[in-house]
């Protein structure tokens, strides 16, 4: 599969973020979480879907297919090591650290993650 934008990995990650077990998440949570409309969510919903990451039925909560699922649990975790590195080693402020983790994670390879993972392990020992 071709590379998601960094506007739909973020999308896959609230989607995975908002859901419960069992349960999906609806579009206008997403929107909300966002900061985006209803509208412009629903169009991603859409190109997600196509491309076999969501599972979307109109006035229904969306789900995340396998395939999504797996992307948004990489992207998640790559948010969460980032801000957790920001903060614990580097000592960003938090809100800083959560928008820089945000726009990272969608370029920093997932070796530099492992990598970033073991030095806070390690220091925290």
């Amino acid at each position: 599969m071709e590379k998601l934008s960094f506007t739909m990995e973020n999308y896959l990650e609230a989607i995975f973020e908002l859901s419960n077990t069992g349960t999906g998440a609806r579009v206008s949570d997403i929107a909300r979480r966002l900061g985006v409309t209803k509208a412009s969510t629903n169009s991603a919903m859409s190109t997600l879907a196509e491309k076999g990451l969501i599972i979307n039925e109109k006035y229904k909560e969306v789900f995340l297919t396998p395939e999504g699922l797996k992307l948004a649990e990489i992207t998640s975790k790559k948010h969460h090591v980032i801000q957790k590195f920001l903060i614990k080693i580097l000592k960003v402020p938090p809100s800083i650290a959560k928008n820089d983790a945000c726009a990272i994670e969608h370029v920093i390879s997932s070796e530099s993650i492992a990598a970033m993972d073991e030095f806070m392990q390690a220091d925290m020992k």
